[in-house]
């Protein structure tokens, strides 16, 4: 019994940071810069399939590819920032989810054409698969790196906005545009490091999502929702609040495939409900 729930919480943890590594990004540019990019796991999609492009066809290690994936998200991002989502800053909040939503359609079809609609994989290290033992129980190595990658994450990205001069700047941007222009403040790139930032972190989530849920065209799709409900949980903006989100989210996902297996996958639905009747904001967010 204690060595089953000890492996219900590992795993719900394990995804509980892949949910955060590919939310965490939409929290801050939606809290932050109060846009509804809902085209985010697109760029999930695209650090996924950078990663099996350079594995499969280019024999890439998967360790090199993660940087890269980041890197291929963060410019895709960047791209579509500077053409097309800075122009509806100013518009209402339905003009922008329907034209990410439709983005969205875009890139299952684009993906669906160059590489089908199978289910893609990417071979990992030898050193990565098996697991391990410990305490008469045993626990997957990718997911400890995984877990191991989420908290190295969370503390580069508290640092970088809450301790350094440019959170400083994007969180002044965010505040009062006009009055950051007054200082000095380059507020369109401010906004376009956050956007490549966001978009970066998604990429490298979809990356190392590859050997947990698998990867194909309606990715995007399937799990914006799941990444809607952690930064809706979590608070907008707040990183703290969608890593509480992540966890609680995911050890409720796991815990409810395994002991109540009539649920399914519905309890982590009725554990959103009940955080949000009883956080309207968020756990960490504010009014």
């Amino acid at each position: 019994m204690l060595s089953s729930l000890a492996g219900v919480l590992f795993d719900g943890f394990a995804y509980g940071m892949l949910l955060f590594l590919l939310s965490v990004g939409l929290s801050v540019t939606l809290g932050m810069m109060n846009f509804v990019n809902l085209a985010h796991c697109s760029f999930a999609m695209v650090g996924g399939y950078t990663t099996v492009t350079l594995v499969n066809k280019l024999g890439w290690p998967f360790l090199a590819t993660l940087p890269l994936a980041f890197v291929v998200a963060a410019v895709a991002s960047i791209v579509l920032e500077r053409t097309l989502f800075r122009r509806l800053y100013r518009s209402t909040d339905l003009d922008q989810c329907l034209f990410t939503i439709g983005i969205v359609f875009i890139s299952i079809a684009a993906f669906a054409w160059f590489y089908s609609t199978e289910q893609q994989s990417a071979p990992v290290p030898g050193w990565l698969q098996g697991s391990v033992q410990a305490g008469g129980m045993s626990f997957a190595v990718y997911r400890i790196f995984l877990i191991v990658v989420s908290l190295a994450v969370t503390a580069a990205l508290i640092f970088s906005i809450e301790r350094t001069r440019f959170g400083a700047q994007v969180r002044a941007a965010v505040d009062n545009q006009r009055m950051a222009r007054g200082l000095g403040i380059d507020v369109d790139r401010a906004f376009m490091v956050t956007f490549a930032l966001g978009g970066g972190l998604a990429g490298l989530g979809g990356a190392l999502s590859i050997q947990v849920v698998g990867l194909d065209p309606t990715f995007a799709l399937t799990y914006l929702v799941y990444v809607l409900i952690v930064v809706s949980v979590g608070g907008l903006g707040s990183i703290g609040g969608s890593f509480a989100a992540a966890t609680v989210l995911g050890i409720s996902d796991m815990a409810g495939k395994y002991y109540f297996p009539w649920l399914g996958a519905f309890l982590i639905y009725l554990v959103m409900v009940a955080l949000l009747m009883w956080r309207p904001v968020g756990l960490f967010g504010r009014r």
